[in-house]
């Protein structure tokens, strides 16, 4: 959960964006125990924008939260403390993704004295802060005063010195800014702190910041993965599902050619090209088309920039997944949590003598930017409930957006040089691949920070798309008996699984009376936009159980795509408002397989259900696109709606095969 501490939050929050202004911690906290009714939270700006001062501002704003929440038994709310190592590769080979990091404790032994930034020592911008804080100043002098606060916050940023390298983290200054590079440092400082922590891998399949090709291989290490910390892996989140693995060419090398299922982003740049020829089929065309597909190639995760005065409406949906639920923009398919269940690393052996792999339990989150955990408890007020940001009106397109993402210059195409600005500035296409944020579920003893903790390291766990479903995974014929989702065993004999679900509440309008009570008309109305989670009595029905079966590699380079059977069984369920309780076996065991279910809702609207709302020719091609925008070319009360099946994934189940190959 990001408040406007984090600097991307502070930008979208400003005017220029049609942001709302400053969402501190504190409207976490309210937020999560009024408006989406939560049992716990964590709060993780990226340590990159948080200097001692902020860092010791969040730490006090959770404890008070905490204060607030009763019997420390059973409190009506635990919020953990936590940051976020944002790290980002512009090429495959260099690219770790975002992990956030969360503590169990909140006193001050209990916490790091800083967070762990992923920017290198002398990498972050450093201007002068005596001409930033002049700028600021100017700035409130003709009446921009919140940019005038960015500017300063920026300039308090350029003043903490970087941590000396090479000396024990604990042993360094307090208030210099420290970093790691890469996961195995990350892993080596937190080892000297010798604080309890988990690491989670967020928002890994986003394309927006995962360079074409990207693949979880790089990381699969001793020294790049802690097991011990490293235990989940979010699998859904405000910025879309990083789930499901597709076999389409990943577009790091060459340009495919369109399928039926997908239009590589390249391939459309020639397209577009080819499209303004004067003589079409002439080779100086081809030479610019085959020029424009490299450029974008080249370009990375800005594969539309090679065409700066093109709009996002001519791109059509190139680069991204057609038939993924929920999809986050531009997926990348060696991200994906079914990729990483299927890899191994033959090279390196686990604590066991095995080849090393991922055995992580899956969670869903949220990732809004704006103070607001769990948003997915209804369908409503996008520019609100998501991270959906654009220009506020046409003149400030004109004026800031076009100038900024260079629609004034060469029509293209161009070469694209790495831009953090430009890409900041790039929200409306990533607009239609935003939504309310999911959730994680705990099976846990109690209420209390000890109990939800231990679920949480235990991988008893599911996450869902935002409504609070049920749901329970067992294998029952365990060597020891039943036993519960994120389980590891190994065994010989057919495993036989139980699922049992129950859909969400169905959603009374308004909010609780306590809520209205505890926060007034007005903040109510402000930070929860008039709507909390207010559960009925009735619930949605349960329409269908997949189960997904994963085969791990059992030598280097097996195919993925052989190894993943999605859905490898679906058990449709009765319309029974009690819910779904179905059992299943595989009778094919033999080798060590992952099995992990998907519980679908029946189908309800949902914000960017249809993405870019696509239509397609009658040989099935890409012919037109509505985007749900950010800023005003989408109204704000358009919400986008259209029906999905909201869902709940299960924590895998990992049946290693007994006295067999693996």
């Amino acid at each position: 959960m990001h408040s406007t501490f984090s600097i991307d939050a502070f930008l979208y929050s400003l005017p220029i964006f049609a942001g709302e202004g400053a969402h501190p911690p504190a409207d976490a906290c309210d937020f999560a125990r009024y408006c989406s009714g939560l049992d716990f939270f964590s709060m993780n700006d990226h340590a990159e924008g948080l200097n001692r001062e902020l860092w010791q501002k969040t730490i006090e704003s959770v404890r008070a939260c905490n204060a607030r929440a009763g019997d420390p038994a059973a409190p009506d709310l635990v919020a953990f403390m936590g940051f976020e190592w944002t790290q980002t590769g512009s090429r495959p080979e260099t690219h770790f993704g975002h992990k956030n990091v969360i503590f169990p404790g909140l006193a001050d032994e209990e916490l790091p004295a800083r967070p762990i930034s992923a920017v290198p020592a002398g990498g972050q911008a450093r201007p002068p802060g005596f001409a930033m804080r002049a700028g600021a100043a100017l700035m409130r002098g003709v009446g921009l005063a919140p940019y005038g606060d960015l500017v300063d916050f920026v300039a308090d940023l350029a003043e903490s010195e970087d941590c000396p390298t090479g000396v024990p983290t604990r042993e360094l200054p307090l208030d210099c800014r420290e970093s790691a590079e890469t996961p195995e440092l990350l892993f080596q400082k937190l080892a000297e702190w010798g604080l309890p922590s988990l690491v989670i891998p967020h928002g890994l399949a986003w394309g927006i910041h995962a360079p074409p090709g990207a693949r979880l291989d790089l990381q699969l290490s001793r020294a790049h993965h802690d097991p011990s910390r490293q235990r989940l892996i979010e699998i859904m989140s405000g910025h879309g599902n990083g789930e499901e693995f597709r076999p389409v060419p990943d577009g790091a090398a060459s340009c495919p050619a369109p399928t039926p299922g997908h239009l590589a982003c390249c391939w459309r740049a020639g397209e577009l090209v080819r499209e303004r020829c004067q003589e079409p089929g002439s080779a100086d065309c081809e030479a610019e088309v085959e020029r424009a597909r490299q450029l974008a190639l080249d370009a990375g995760v800005r594969p539309r920039s090679v065409l700066p005065r093109v709009r996002d409406e001519a791109w059509l949906d190139c680069d991204e997944c057609r038939d993924c639920f929920k999809p986050a923009a531009a997926l990348r398919p060696g991200q994906t949590a079914q990729y990483g269940a299927a890899i191994r690393r033959f090279d390196e052996l686990d604590e066991a003598g095995q080849p090393l792999r991922y055995r992580f339990g899956f969670i869903a989150s949220t990732d809004n930017h704006a103070s607001r955990p769990a948003t997915g408890f209804k369908q409503f007020d996008r520019r609100t409930m998501t991270d959906s940001r654009g220009p506020a009106d046409e003149a400030t397109e004109r004026r800031v957006y076009d100038r900024v993402l260079g629609r004034r210059g060469e029509p293209g195409p161009v070469r694209v040089a790495p831009s953090r600005v430009r890409q900041l500035f790039d929200t409306e296409r990533i607009s239609s691949f935003l939504y309310p944020g999911g959730a994680v579920a705990v099976h846990a003893t109690g209420r209390d920070r000890a109990a939800v903790w231990r679920a949480l390291s235990e991988r008893e766990v599911y996450g869902t798309s935002g409504p609070r479903i049920l749901l329970w995974f067992d294998l029952l014929n365990g060597p020891e008996g039943r036993l519960p989702m994120g389980s590891q065993v190994r065994m010989g004999e057919t495993p036989r699984f139980e699922v049992r679900a129950a859909g969400a509440l169905r959603q009374e309008p308004g909010c609780p009376e306590a809520a209205l009570r505890a926060l007034g008309a007005e903040r109510l109305e402000r930070l929860c936009g008039g709507e909390c989670n207010h559960p009925g009595e009735t619930r949605h029905l349960i329409e269908a159980i997949e189960v997904v079966r994963i085969q791990p590699q059992r030598h280097a380079g097996e195919p993925v795509a052989d190894l993943i059977a999605d859905p490898w069984r679906r058990l449709p369920c009765s319309p029974d408002p009690a819910g779904c309780r179905v059992t299943f076996e595989d009778p094919d065991f033999a080798r060590d397989t992952v099995y992990y279910v998907r519980v679908l809702q029946e189908a309800t609207p949902a914000i960017n259900g249809a993405n870019l709302r696509t239509s397609f020719d009658a040989a099935g091609n890409a012919s037109a696109v509505r985007p749900c925008y950010g800023g005003y070319r989408t109204p704000a009360d358009d919400d986008c709606l259209a029906p999905v099946h909201e869902r709940a994934w299960s924590s895998p189940i990992y049946v290693d095969a007994e006295s067999r190959s693996p």
